[in-house]
């Protein structure tokens, strides 16, 4: 194994133990502000070609790998435990001696002496026209942020995507061109005043796992700098953001507001855990700015004008299913003029459609599972904003857990390095879908903010640059119709997913509001379930599905039978066409 960050002279003929010796230290983060990052020092790598090229034998090559350092071992392990991806082959970066008992070797002695100008080496190596500081060596890679100014060269969303975060801005110290994963539960502390001065606020870590990692951070970091915000938390997934956020800021006893058309999960848990802390909630159509004025003044502090019992107002835009808009700016505008902060979950619109800290929004959310990871891979939640609210937020999260695994993290970043590839496809694909199926006489309805159709069609061309890769549609016909337009495409896999490569198809009314049981029946018995169109037979046990809600009640949410939720990917816009009409061919 070669140590990338070590640079030798070499003779034309053979191995000078007291030749030049340099090695690449560890940052030190414990005074500088988390934006000033040092860089790493260039230096000639020893490989073994170099060194036969110079005249060493196998035995030579043998001594130079194996005689290191006392403490070297213990080093090494530290080093590849912070620094090194368990997804590949490891990089082992800035290797710094320790002040141990004396060298016993000439090759010794000269790696001990190098310690001592290694800790103050300048780097003269530029990066693209720019000059990289220095490395101070402290033993320390814990922690260290990004700069966001350090991408404000980067015009544009798509560049954002692939370097903010990580060019000329990454707190891991690797010369790698993708960010490390580092896979560690706790960070320790060198000596016991170290962590006296943690605990007094003049040393930085993260001390533990669930408070932060360094492949999270720069997460996060990507996500802020597409979003234009000054902080962004990233979670296990979209509904521990969401019910975090929710507990944070809605103090108990307090009322808040939200829409019709959400995710149901999110419903349920503001429907049926929120009341449980005391919290009321007032329920609002997308549109009606006038019932959320009511809700605002209804529940205000009488006498109090500083006061408000409505603290915040939360929706999605574009909503699920329907994809329902709402006027983030107006809204914003009449939420904050009554005390009251706006959580826009922009998770269907995507960072790249939709800035909604832009428009007046407080925070932003997203469920990272689907179109920002985009591969169907990982399951993630983000959610971003001012620095003071992110900051309460993550105080609650440190609680509770919740904590995004650095591997997961990993995907997220290399998912976003395409996301404005995927999203400009699926934005385009979309359109062009829902277009051709708002003209077929087997479709009945499409719901999709591009279409001049749709409810919220024009505030959507005012807020957003593209409407999304999801579309929703009404086939003409009942349950068990759209059962067999579902089962006749071939392309799209069924699953409650979306925004991913590969196209996702669901039909609401069977994949989030039914629920399977499993009941016993005598042997050869037949069932029939007089709310199904399925007869349903089996020699011992039957899985019967049920309605979760009556269609009565699903019909308040708008949900019926022959609902299809299509979530297109990145496959040829002609193949997904031709595989849809075919469906619709097929009822």
């Amino acid at each position: 194994m070669a140590v990338s960050s070590c640079s030798f002279t070499l003779s034309p003929r053979a191995f000078n133990p007291y030749s030049s010796f340099e090695c690449r230290p560890d940052p030190d983060f414990s005074s500088a502000p988390i934006g000033d990052k040092p860089r790493l020092a260039s230096s000639r790598r020893v490989t073994a070609s170099s060194l036969y090229a110079g005249g060493i034998s196998s035995r030579g090559l043998s001594s130079l790998i194996f005689r290191f350092p006392p403490n070297f071992v213990r080093q090494l392990s530290i080093k590849a435990r912070r620094n090194c991806s368990n997804i590949g082959v490891a990089q082992i970066v800035a290797a710094s001696w320790s002040n141990g008992s004396a060298p016993d070797s000439p090759f010794l002695a000269a790696a001990a002496s190098a310690q001592a100008a290694a800790a103050a080496v300048t780097a003269t190596v530029t990066n693209d026209g720019a000059a990289v500081e220095g490395c101070i060596d402290n033993g320390s890679v814990q922690i260290g942020g990004s700069d966001n100014s350090t991408t404000k060269f980067l015009s544009s969303d798509g560049s954002i995507t692939v370097h903010a975060g990580e060019r000329l801005g990454r707190g891991i110290v690797t010369d790698a061109i993708t960010t490390p994963v580092v896979n560690t539960s706790a960070y320790f502390f060198k000596k016991t005043q170290e962590l006296i001065d943690f605990k007094e606020k003049r040393h930085q870590s993260f001390e533990y796992g669930r408070y932060g990692n360094p492949t999270t951070v720069v997460a996060e970091e990507k996500i802020s700098a597409l979003e234009g915000a000054e902080s962004t938390l990233i979670m296990a997934s979209g509904m521990c953001a969401s019910t975090v956020m929710l507990m944070t800021l809605v103090p108990a006893g307090g009322h808040m507001v939200t829409t019709t058309d959400c995710y149901r999960k999110t419903r349920m848990f503001i429907e049926n855990f929120l009341p449980k802390m005391g919290i009321s909630v007032t329920v609002i159509d997308p549109a009606d700015v006038d019932g959320l004025e009511a809700a605002l003044n209804k529940n205000k502090v009488s006498g109090i004008e500083s006061g408000c019992l409505v603290s915040l107002f939360f929706t999605e835009s574009p909503t699920n299913p329907f994809l329902r808009c709402v006027d983030i700016e107006r809204v914003s505008k009449l939420c904050h003029s009554k005390g009251a902060l706006v959580c826009i979950d922009g998770t269907f619109a995507t960072p790249l459609n939709q800035k909604a800290l832009a428009l007046g929004a407080d925070l932003v959310l997203h469920s990272a599972t689907k179109f920002i990871g985009g591969h169907n891979d990982v399951l993630a939640g983000c959610i971003s904003g001012p620095e003071k609210l992110i900051t309460e937020i993550r105080t609650l999260h440190h609680v509770l857990g919740g904590t995004l695994n650095p591997n997961a993290a990993y995907l997220i970043i290399r998912g976003m390095k395409t996301l404005h590839l995927r999203v400009q496809q699926q934005n385009s694909t979309a359109l062009r879908m829902a277009k051709v199926l708002e003209a077929h006489p087997r479709v009945r309805r499409v719901y999709y903010p591009g279409l001049p159709s749709h409810p919220e069609h024009e505030i959507a061309k005012q807020q957003m640059t593209g409407f999304g890769g999801v579309v929703s549609f009404e086939v003409d016909g009942d349950l068990t119709t759209t059962i067999k337009f579902v089962d006749a495409l071939k392309i799209p896999y069924i699953a409650p997913s979306f925004g991913g490569c590969e196209s996702i198809v669901d039909q609401p009314a069977i994949m989030s509001y039914w629920q399977q049981l499993n009941i016993c029946i005598k042997r050869n018995e037949t069932v029939i379930d007089p709310n199904m169109h399925y007869k349903l037979s089996t020699n011992c046990h039957l899985m019967l599905l049920h309605r979760d809600l009556s269609q009565a009640e699903r019909r308040k949410y708008g949900i019926e039978d022959n609902l299809v939720r299509f979530s297109f990917g990145v496959e040829d816009f002609e193949d997904l066409k031709a595989d849809v009409l075919q469906a619709l061919e097929t009822i």
